[in-house]
């Protein structure tokens, strides 16, 4: 058998908060955490970090000279780690690996400075080094002191979830004995939603949940952009103080027709699912954290994909995305948090407009779900 991973901290900054209580009563609370910002002169439905962490963000920034040039992926990502590695009773003496990836990067930074280049025909010196896909892991660890090796991925909105996967691969490996594994991303621009936009999958609803992830009647896609970070602890081994343990691990590809592509029943998802639950009967999963980001396709086929691993009883299915919006590479994070915080109180949180489910046993096995533009999926099995 694989040695036990254990997740001994998790922490995030997002439109919820970024402290356990906080976000889980944000969860029990049945509103959106959308506001509308009007974005390229049009009235554009986004989810930003919440009122609290802004400031904390800022504080940050100016606490350091060298921070006052970074981009808030960065920022947020370095505000989770140094939550979540005081949680987990982590030290600067501590060695452990680094792995936070981002599906766009330094978005807000790179359109800035790429704006001032068309304008101007000059590029800021700073333009490069703090634009870089490594950019994000690289000033974490330079934020934490750490010694160990620092990644940076980006794997579309899966990504996250995969640099889960490759934390566990280094610590079943044995060249590690902790990894630092999250997602950060904020795409809250003009030209991002702009491409959102370009793809038709923006959300023009004016329902109070304009985000109709799960809603598998809805007639068109409901997208919307949010922006946070997260990540978690992980140890090799049963550790006391973990908060849930990781029992399996899965992953895959599509053979795609086009560059968004997604099969009807959603392959990648069945592939990654089956090797998640190798070790599992189907029966003993309480619920699904689903990716359905509010797509009319993303939802559909995943639900599909479901059906087939699951059969007809299937378990309980939720997602955040109605909530808190789609936060591209850290979203698979996010879904995690909430998969733990619902293992931690034995309670399901569903979708207010979805189909009611009651649980009827305690919840001690979730499922995670996430998958990308390029049809690469990744599932995650956590337990208590």
């Amino acid at each position: 058998m694989s040695p036990t991973i254990s997740i001994t901290a998790i922490a995030s900054v997002s439109p919820l908060g970024n402290e356990p209580e906080t976000i889980w009563n944000k969860y029990q609370n049945l509103n959106p955490c959308f506001q509308s910002r009007f974005l390229d002169q049009k009235e554009t439905l986004i989810a930003p970090l919440d009122e609290d962490s802004k400031p904390q963000i800022e504080a940050l920034r100016q606490s350091d000279s060298k921070y006052k040039f970074l981009d808030n992926s960065v920022l947020f990502a370095m505000l989770a780690s140094r939550k979540a590695i005081a949680k987990a009773g982590w030290s600067k003496n501590d060695v452990f690996g680094i792995n936070i990836g981002s599906s766009r990067g330094a978005t807000d930074l790179f359109e800035k400075h790429f704006q001032e280049y068309t304008t101007t025909g000059k590029a800021q010196t700073l333009a490069s080094p703090t634009t870089t896909l490594g950019n994000i892991s690289s000033w974490v660890a330079h934020d934490l002191q750490t010694e160990g090796p620092e990644i940076s991925h980006s794997i579309t909105c899966s990504t996250a979830l995969h640099a889960v996967l490759n934390g566990v691969a280094w610590l079943r490996s044995g060249m590690a004995d902790k990894f630092l594994v999250g997602g950060s991303e904020a795409p809250l621009t003009d030209f991002t939603i702009a491409q959102m936009r370009a793809l038709k999958i923006y959300s023009r609803s004016e329902e109070h949940y304009p985000n109709r992830a799960l809603d598998l009647d809805k007639t068109q896609n409901t997208m919307i952009l949010g922006e946070g970070a997260g990540v978690c602890c992980l140890e090799i081994g049963k550790k006391e103080n973990a908060l849930a343990y990781i029992e399996g691990i899965g992953y895959a590809t599509e053979i795609l027709e086009h560059n968004i592509s997604i099969s009807a029943e959603a392959d990648c998802f069945q592939k990654s699912m089956k090797m998640a639950l190798a070790n599992t009967d189907v029966s003993e999963v309480d619920a699904i954290v689903m990716h359905a980001p509010g797509t009319i396709k993303g939802d559909l086929t995943e639900y599909r994909a479901i059906e087939k691993v699951f059969g007809s009883k299937l378990p309980l299915l939720t997602t955040n995305k109605w909530k808190i919006g789609h936060t591209f590479g850290a979203s698979g994070i996010l879904s995690l948090e909430l998969a733990i915080l619902m293992l931690q109180h034995n309670q399901f949180v569903g979708v207010p407009f979805a189909i009611a489910q009651t649980p009827t046993k305690p919840i001690k096995k979730v499922l995670v779900n996430a998958v990308g533009f390029g049809g690469n999926a990744v599932s995650v099995l956590v337990s208590i």
